[in-house]
């Protein structure tokens, strides 16, 4: 059974920049000034991506706000944080990763049950220029249609 979730940060320029194939969920080493600055909001995901180094999965270039109160003793805002997958996993998504010219990228990060920290990442493919620019035409004539459709129904 899957536990209520608040989101605390989503990657909102991943599924513009990438094509996700498959998402999978870990949990993430955090200290406690880092936990504390995550359940205020305080993570930026925008550059941030996933490295297999050693048999173990990191998360490169996350920012996570130092904490407030914590004064001189809050953590390195940069740093790399391990996430925890079961083995099986992590040697499949490294084996993607070398062959098939597929990167791991996190979409979001959030809390489960009010306590665990986990990640939402993804093993994605790059986007060319010319399929951003068609993701972005399909996504305004959406928009339009709804728009469309909102005034129409508003008239009747």
């Amino acid at each position: 059974m899957v536990g209520k979730e608040k989101t605390i940060a989503t990657n909102r320029k991943a599924r513009h920049d990438y094509f996700v194939d498959e998402t999978y969920e870990a949990g993430i080493i955090l200290t406690g000034t880092e936990i504390k600055s995550a359940r205020a909001g305080r993570v930026n995901l925008r550059d941030s991506y996933v490295q297999v180094k050693n048999g173990e999965l990191w998360l490169i270039d996350t920012h996570i706000a130092p904490y407030q109160q914590a004064g001189r003793n809050s953590h390195e805002p940069k740093r790399p944080r391990k996430l925890l997958m079961h083995r099986r996993e992590i040697n499949r998504l490294q084996g993607k990763v070398q062959e098939k010219g597929y990167t791991i990228i996190p979409l979001r990060l959030y809390l489960r049950n009010n306590k665990w920290a986990k990640v939402e990442i993804a093993l994605a493919r790059g986007k060319k220029l010319y399929d951003k620019r068609q993701a972005i035409r399909k996504h305004d004539a959406e928009r339009e249609m709804e728009r469309a459709l909102a005034g129409r129904s508003k008239r009747l």
